[in-house]
């Protein structure tokens, strides 16, 4: 073991496990994990050599190879439970994802939702036990996140019962769905239904495309691998074309929409139902934004622990780089961040199996707000996260840089979720919609309830104006509960701010989506705000729930720097909505610089408590026992280009000029 990080650990002033139980959700939970983390590492089937030294097509092929033992294992011990399947397949692809990923997290989940019991009978097993093998075919060329302006097409043709599928134009062609190129047999497509001569809008249908057996495309198919990604590597992300290709009737999902034999469409009871799987991927994103930046942060920290640098006093001993306030700076508040989107991340979770209940039973009255706030924090936490995992990469100074570093393939394989599931910026632009139509609510009398009850505050504001101006006075920067109160008052103003806005832009008489696109980034602003509020509102309301006096400490430092580093970096909305004065966001400065100093001591093992093994870690300089120099130099020896002394390039290219010249 590394001395500094023994002795930073001996520092620690709580005990990293009963924070790890907190984060797992209780002692059996971490228990649990652990048991099936061994499974998985103890399991020779599972090792390999380091995936940055082998090609693509390597990448994949161990991937298609872990990913069939994986299933295997998992019947073989019995394992069904959802959560624990998602650590076991974690522990197994160490965090990268996998060609099956769309099978399990997409297309099984679909069927369960949307087909039929006579559809699920027909398809659910043999996709249940990998005879069928499916994906998820949504997005194409020209249309992502638009999802009204796919263009792939339905027909139906009563006199076969079928339904013909055509990709009619270059831009229909599906395309970026994982497990599409090569994995999968059958995809669930969605394209815009026509019966009777009349487009009843986007369904989905589910579309073999390799024959069973031999796996090759079926005729009237075309399909196969959109090439290298920036990430990505294990996924064989595909396109998909049609051509006049038929599907009978019985495909088409219809749990909640039906077409009759005779042609006849039957409407669903609410268009709303379908919202399910997508709130529900939006909601394992916000976790995942906590998991990847909880990666590249504990990289981050123990590696600026082992590092020593330059000199803080001359002829004194170099420095661990984690003693600079400038290196403290850039961290700690990250380490914050994954903290608080931790919490954030369980709580949506709950909330979502809370509100399916309710759905189940045909209670919608919760799903606008649900559908607005998975959106809003979806896009929050993932582009908070992204740009924190590149401050942690660049926080490593060179050996960052390195892909033993582990930083650069967390970083692209994080990256697209700032994309999928729903671009961000449209994504805050849908939780802005949610956002306007609660305040004209508030704004002709209604109360609205949820997270956005503090608009109703608005309306009490107006009547007794002295309100704003003693409100400065009364936020206490030492008060997590007192900062909720900033944050809130922060969304409110630019919530409302966006609203008038909007309105004024209506009043100029112009069109309503005009409009909206002149407020766009207002709009997005507002969302921002409503989402940073929520997270330290979440965070704050944590604390409380924590018995162990030592860990509710630490944690309370944590979302004092969350809370108070945020206002720093907005100092503007504070100051011009009356919320602090000068005084204030000078104290709030000065308050950040002490609380890097107050965690500092329980840095490590703020991010020991994460529990990540180094396997699933896959860092060099991360390393739990921080001996990273000579594992650096044992990495850098694997490089397939030191397989021989002298490179064939040298005999080939070089000799032959250095002969002439």
């Amino acid at each position: 073991m590394n001395a500094d990080l023994r002795r930073e650990r001996a520092a620690a002033t709580f005990q990293p496990e009963l924070l790890t139980h907190i984060l797992d959700g209780g002692a059996e939970r971490t228990r649990r994990r652990k048991e099936i983390e061994a499974l998985v590492l103890n399991d020779p089937d599972f090792q390999h050599e380091d995936l940055n030294f082998l090609s693509r097509s390597q990448r994949y092929e161990q991937a298609i190879r872990k990913s069939s033992l994986m299933v295997m294992k998992l019947r073989e011990y019995g394992i069904a439970d959802p959560e624990e399947i998602y650590w076991f397949k974690s522990f197994v692809h160490r965090g990268r994802p996998e060609p099956l990923d769309l099978h399990l997290g997409m297309f099984l989940p679909t069927l369960l939702t949307q087909a039929t019991p006579e559809q699920q009978d027909r398809f659910f097993m043999p996709a249940w036990n990998l005879e069928i093998i499916g994906t998820y075919a949504q997005t194409e060329m020209g249309h992502g996140t638009h999802l009204r302006g796919l263009e792939t097409t339905a027909t139906y043709d009563p006199a076969t019962q079928e339904f013909i599928l055509n990709s009619p134009t270059v831009t229909s062609i599906k395309w970026w769905p994982g497990g599409l190129g090569k994995t999968s047999n059958h995809a669930i497509v969605l394209a815009q239904l026509y019966t009777q001569g009349q487009c009843k809008g986007l369904h989905a249908f589910i579309v073999p495309i390799r024959q069973l057996g031999t796996h090759e495309p079926l005729p009237g198919i075309t399909v196969g691998d959109i090439g290298p990604k920036f990430g990505y590597d294990e996924m064989d992300n595909g396109y998909l074309k049609m051509d006049n290709f038929r599907i009978p009737r019985e495909n088409m999902l219809m749990k909640h929409a039906q077409v009759e034999p005779d042609g006849t469409y039957v409407k669903p009871l609410s268009d709303k139902l379908t919202y399910g799987t997508m709130v529900f991927i939006r909601s394992l994103i916000v976790g995942d934004s906590a998991r990847s930046l909880s990666r590249a942060c504990t990289i981050a920290i123990r590696y600026s622990a082992v590092r020593h640098q330059s000199e803080l006093k001359p002829g004194e001993p170099e420095p661990q780089i984690l003693d600079y306030q400038t290196q403290q700076y850039k961290l700690f508040p990250l380490l914050a961040t994954a903290y608080a989107f931790h919490f954030v991340g369980a709580y949506i979770k709950d909330t979502y199996h809370r509100i399916s209940g309710d759905i189940n039973e045909g209670d919608l009255s919760e799903l606008p707000e649900l559908h607005a706030l998975t959106a809003g924090l979806k896009a929050f936490t993932s582009w908070t996260a992204n740009a924190g995992i590149e401050e942690c990469r660049m926080a490593c100074g060179g050996h960052g840089y390195s892909r033993c570093s582990g930083i650069p393939d967390i970083y692209v394989t994080f990256t697209p979720s700032c994309t999928y599931e729903g671009e961000n910026t449209v994504m805050m632009l849908q939780t802005a919609r949610f956002l306007v139509k609660s305040y004209t609510q508030v704004s002709s009398g209604q109360r609205v309830t949820g997270m956005v009850s503090y608009l109703n505050d608005l309306s009490r504001q107006r009547i007794q104006p002295q309100h704003v101006a003693s409100r400065t006075a009364t936020v206490r920067i030492t008060d997590p509960v007192s900062l909720v109160d900033a944050y809130k008052a922060r969304a409110a103003r630019l919530v409302e701010a966006a609203a008038k806005n909007l309105q004024a832009e209506l009043n100029h008489r112009k069109s309503k989506e005009d409009a909206w696109n002149r407020t766009s980034v207002d709009l997005v602003r507002a969302s921002e705000a409503h989402c940073h509020y929520v997270v330290v509102k979440l965070f704050t309301a944590k604390l409380s729930e924590i018995g162990n006096a030592a860990v509710r400490a630490v944690l309370t430092d944590l979302c004092l720097l969350y809370a108070l580093y945020g206002i720093s970096k907005n100092t503007g909305d504070f100051l011009q909505a009356g919320i602090l004065t000068d005084a204030q966001i000078t104290q709030v400065t000065q308050r950040v610089k002490e609380l890097l100093a107050i965690i500092r001591p329980n840095a490590v093992a703020l991010v020991d408590s994460f529990d990540f093994h180094d396997v699933h870690l896959g860092s060099v300089l991360g390393r739990y026992d921080g001996n990273v120099y000579e594992n650096m130099f044992e990495w850098a020896k694997k490089s397939p280009l030191n397989k021989t002394q002298v490179h064939e390039s040298f005999h080939k290219h070089l000799k032959p000029m250095q002969a002439k010249l």
